[in-house]
């Protein structure tokens, strides 16, 4: 998954649907590798993720475009099902 996409998702289900997919830990690495190689990511939805937002590990406060809500709430699902088939 790409590292912007998995950002932004994870950022949408946390701050707008209150659920986590990654651990808090896992998080702060992901914002920790955007900042260290923002310069040089290529993703549509790169402006939304902006290097103050990166050093302080969050993403609130910005308008999620409905690509990447859908796409957060497929990969929520699908984490979800995993977990479910799992057991």
């Amino acid at each position: 998954m790409n590292s912007v996409a998995k950002y932004l998702m994870a950022s949408y289900l946390y701050y707008e649907e209150n659920v986590n997919v990654i651990p808090d830990t896992e998080f702060d690495e992901l914002c920790k590798y955007l900042l260290e190689h923002h310069d040089e990511l290529t993703h549509p939805h790169k402006h939304l993720v902006t290097k103050d937002n990166l050093r302080a590990g969050t993403c609130l406060g910005i308008e999620y475009p409905s690509r990447v809500k859908g796409a957060a709430v497929q990969w929520y699902n699908d984490v979800q099902n995993a977990a479910i088939n799992e057991d």
